[in-house]
Parts: structure tokens; sequence; C-alpha cells
């Protein structure tokens, strides 16, 4: 995925400013899908403006620019959205930790298997806050269905965490010492 794609996709929902996608990213993106900061949103938008993919739609008070998918824009997303996603790019701190978590003594271990069960059920709960809206046309809006996958993701993070601490809690009764 590239912060281009991203970037279509949040204005073929609807125009917006470079502000208010840095809003989005912040606010959901960021933690579950993709990372951008400021500084990378606004030079992408202007190659996306020279590119035909998106045009300024409006503009306010300090230079403040709306940017619309244009129909050039339309087509790569959906080019984009078509096509097989290349290899992943995998860089899952919570992953390595499990991955490494050997090294810990079992209690560090335990504690931090619960504290990351624990992070599950908070991210879940703000997630279900999004997804609160279950009509056939909430599925349909935008995030809705990414939010269902967080849900669900969370879940089996939390389902996880609670079968590694007891996989934990009965190698550590059976080993000696």
């Amino acid at each position: 995925m590239s912060l281009r794609h991203a970037l279509l996709g949040l204005l073929a929902e609807k125009p917006a400013s470079g502000y208010e996608l840095t809003q989005v990213f912040e606010a959901s993106l960021q933690r579950f899908a993709w990372h951008a900061r400021h500084s990378q949103i606004y030079p992408e938008l202007n190659k996306l403006a020279d590119e035909g993919l998106v045009t300024v739609v409006g503009s306010g008070a300090r230079n403040r620019r709306t940017y619309g998918l244009t129909d050039d824009g339309r087509a790569e997303l959906h080019r984009w959205l078509l096509s097989p996603p290349g290899a992943p790019s995998v860089r899952n701190e919570s992953v390595l930790r499990m991955f490494l978590l050997t090294a810990l003594p079992p209690d560090d271990a335990k504690a931090m298997l619960e504290r990351f069960r624990s992070e599950g059920a908070h991210v879940e709960k703000v997630l279900a806050e999004i997804r609160s809206d279950d009509s056939p046309e909430a599925v349909l809006e935008f995030g809705q269905l990414a939010a269902e996958f967080g849900l669900r993701y969370f879940r089996m993070q939390q389902e996880w965490a609670s079968w590694a601490i007891d996989q934990l809690e009965k190698a550590t009764q059976t080993s000696p010492g």
C-alpha cells in the first residue's frame, strides 16, 4: 500500500483538506493500517494534483486547499484496489515481542501477555464504538468494514493472549525447578 492510495481512498469518500486528511490518519489509519506524517501528506497531495489524480475544489483562509478526486484518480484507486497486493512488509513490534517472549522470566512474560490482552480489549472497545451502527447502509460507509476487521482482530488478540497465558502457566507448573 502507498500513501497515495490511502489519500485517493479517503478523497473518494469526500473532498478534504490536507489538515482534515491528517486528522483521519491520526484518528484511525495510523494505528491500524498506515502511518503518515503531516509533512508527508502535503507533498503527496501536490504530486497527486500534478498527476491529475486530485484537484483543488476549494480554498480558504491561510492557503487552505480542499482536494477532490478526479475521474483519473478514481480510476487509479479502482485499479489499485483490484490489483493483487505486493509482498507484505511486516513490522509488528507486538508480534516480535511475542516471538522473543521466552527471554523473560515466566512472571514477566505473563505480565506482558496480560498487558497485550488488556490492550486488545481497550482497542476492541474503541472500535465497537466506531462500529456501533449495524444497519445495512452503515456497513457500506467508509471505514465500517475495516472497523469490523479490527474488532475481530483484537478479539483474536485477546483470545490468543489468554491461550498463551494458559500455556505459560502449564509449562511453568510442569517444568523442574
